[in-house]
């Protein structure tokens, strides 16, 4: 529009307001309006898709509601089961936060809500401060809810979507890992029949499970174990296979078969049969203050599950996902979750993968689906009363071995050694620290070995190559080239910032008394703290017979030291474009070095540097002023 405008602009003189235009002219009223339905287009996504959406997208939206709504009902049980609640208010997730982050976020393709490593975290964090079934959980679980939904719309509204790109990609993985070792942990109870009492931790929980293996109930062992073994096959033999629901009913008939609740195998029991009910989260100092570090921890987590899954998708629809609109979605389902009953949700990689996969072609296809399981919820309350708990625990075994990604976990092992210390530390935390803090350590872990890396910049000594001069100066000790014994040419590669100045100074150290060429061709950035030691360093060289020189600098660190006056004091005439030429204002300066060691300069004359088949003085340029 406004390249057109302003073709038009130049074509015509301006008119007076007085005039007309045709209606396919621009207009200042008619940009006003485009500016108008964009500004509302980005904050109601919706009308976008609605829009545009054909009789046949809503018929493929259709088709994939159904399917969707087949994969959500049992995983938002076995989501419920997993944060502690009763297994309607994973429904609930599943149909209030699914639908708002739908239609609020800008993937047309994620399906939002109920997810295994947030449910994880929801558990971990709320049955430290009340007891799961307690009459404080729920409120605290609401609470919880709410802070993460507000964090995360607040980050929205801010456009802080690159903060996801702090977290690297083998924190998330070692903590999903983590979470799923301990949700498969949290479900031993129910697999085995055991009562563990208030054993919740992870190495509490396996230490009283060994101690009461004898009070095992069989028929119970027996009804997870077919439904786990029956989850794996099935999900081998063809992954769209709706392969929970056809465990489930192996499950059901095995525990029949054995006797049900008859025979001490417990039953998850019905639904509630109820809209999800309104809600007021309690939000006291006190309540705040003991979850605002997990809120910040879940919300983090939840945007960046979200964000990649999303991406993911849109890699296959060719659909360029907008971060700061997926972290508004995703802020707007949780906070006006908090109000229906709903725990904290994020994107599903599952639902959403086999929702794009069902043909869906808009997030009408997530409303389909809720729409369904509200059905369930109101006219078939009771689909629930006869599944057996053992049965949920072997699918909610299997859900939480497929959190563990053992391709990446052994890619990242093979490759990195740094990403495989990140990787075990936070995979560690998670199982023996409070989950809100395995995260915050991955990040730290993370932070401190980068910045480990970056305060070790690399010197390397480089040289002319006398075969291939149009190449200038190359890694001596890579192409094994000869070295002038006064004159060392240094690349420096990486940043000269205050946390590499004293690495960088200790190599320099190795050099006393001769003449430094450093080549910042490899160097990004130089901080206050770089250019004093670049001035410390050429005034201890020169006191010892050396100098130091330098060339080929970016601009952007040129302007630091022009600007500090550190160029100046270092003196101008030290700094140049090249290596060469920097090698050629050195001649006398090396001769002279050689009479006073030897009497004779006749040594330097098969020199690569200096001697006849070296640098003349028409090969390089001294920069003056240096940033011209």
């Amino acid at each position: 529009m406004s390249f057109i405008a302003s073709s038009w602009a130049t074509s015509f003189p301006v008119l007076p307001r007085r005039y007309s235009l045709s209606a396919s002219s621009p207009t200042p009223s008619s940009d006003t309006s485009s500016a108008t339905v964009y500004r509302v287009t980005r904050m109601l996504p919706f009308l976008g898709w609605l829009k545009s959406m054909s009789p046949r997208d809503a018929r493929a939206d259709l088709i994939a509601g159904v399917s969707g709504a087949v994969l959500v009902l049992p995983q938002g049980v076995a989501y419920a089961l997993i944060a502690g609640l009763p297994p309607a208010y994973g429904l609930y997730a599943a149909i209030v936060v699914a639908v708002i982050a739908g239609l609020f976020g800008s993937s047309r393709h994620m399906v939002s809500g109920p997810a295994a490593a947030i449910s994880m975290v929801v558990f971990g964090t709320v049955s430290t401060l009340a007891s799961p079934g307690s009459p404080e959980y729920l409120p605290l679980v609401l609470a919880l809810t709410f802070m993460v939904g507000l964090i995360q719309l607040s980050l929205g509204l801010l456009r802080m979507g690159a903060l996801v790109n702090l977290i690297s990609h083998t924190v998330v993985i070692g903590f999903t890992a983590g979470a799923g070792v301990l949700i498969a942990t949290s479900q031993l109870r129910h697999l085995f029949g055991i009562e563990l009492g208030d054993a919740t931790s992870f190495l509490g929980t396996w230490w009283t499970l060994f101690g009461h293996l004898s009070e095992t109930s069989w028929a119970t062992l027996a009804t997870g174990m077919s439904t786990l073994l029956v989850a794996v096959l099935v999900r081998r033999i063809n992954r769209r296979l709706p392969w929970m629901l056809v465990a489930m009913a192996v499950g059901c008939g095995v525990a029949a078969l054995l006797g049900g609740s008859g025979a001490g195998i417990p039953m998850v029991g019905a639904l509630s049969g109820s809209l999800p009910p309104l809600s007021l989260p309690p939000l006291g100092f006190d309540t705040l203050r003991s979850l605002g570090g997990a809120a910040f921890a879940l919300a983090v987590l939840g945007l960046i599950e979200a964000v990649s899954i999303a991406r993911a998708i849109g890699v296959r629809s060719h659909q360029r996902i907008d971060g700061n609109q997926e972290f508004i979605g995703q802020g707007l389902s949780n906070l006006v979750g908090s109000f229906f009953s709903c725990f904290a949700g994020s994107g599903s990689f599952t639902r959403s993968g086999a929702n794009y996969d069902a043909g869906a072609r808009t997030p009408l296809s997530v409303i389909v689906a809720a729409l369904i399981v509200l059905a369930v919820l109101l006219l078939v309350p009771d689909v629930t009363a006869w599944l057996p708990l053992p049965a949920m625990a072997g699918l909610i075994m299997v859900i939480a071995a497929n959190l563990i990604e053992f391709s990446h976990i052994r890619q990242i092992l093979a490759v990195s050694h740094e990403e495989a210390v990140i990787l075990v530390i936070t995979f560690l935390a998670t199982l023996l620290l409070p989950l809100e803090f395995a995260i915050f350590a991955g990040v730290l872990v993370s932070l401190v070995l980068y910045l480990n890396r970056t305060s070790r910049p690399r010197l390397v000594e480089m040289a002319p190559d006398p075969e291939h001069p149009e190449l200038g100066v190359r890694n001596a000790e890579r192409y094994q080239l000869t070295q002038c014994r006064e004159v060392v040419i240094l690349r420096v590669d990486g940043s000269l910032f205050f946390g590499a100045v004293d690495h960088v100074q200790s190599k320099l150290a190795r050099y006393n008394g001769k003449h430094v060429i450093l080549l910042g061709t490899g160097c990004n950035f130089i901080d206050i703290a770089g250019a004093e030691m670049l001035e410390i360093e050429q005034q201890r060289l020169r006191d010892n017979g050396g100098s130091l020189s330098m060339c080929g600098f970016r601009k952007y660190a040129l302007e630091v030291m022009e600007r500090g006056g550190f160029l100046e004091r270092i003196g101008r005439e030290q700094y140049f474009h090249t290596a060469e030429a920097a090698i050629v204002a050195l001649r006398e300066s090396v001769a002279e070095a050689h009479r006073g060691h030897d009497g004779d300069p006749a040594e330097c004359a098969d020199c690569q540097l200096f001697g006849p088949a070296g640098m003349g003085p028409g090969q390089g340029v001294r920069l003056t002023p240096p940033l011209a």
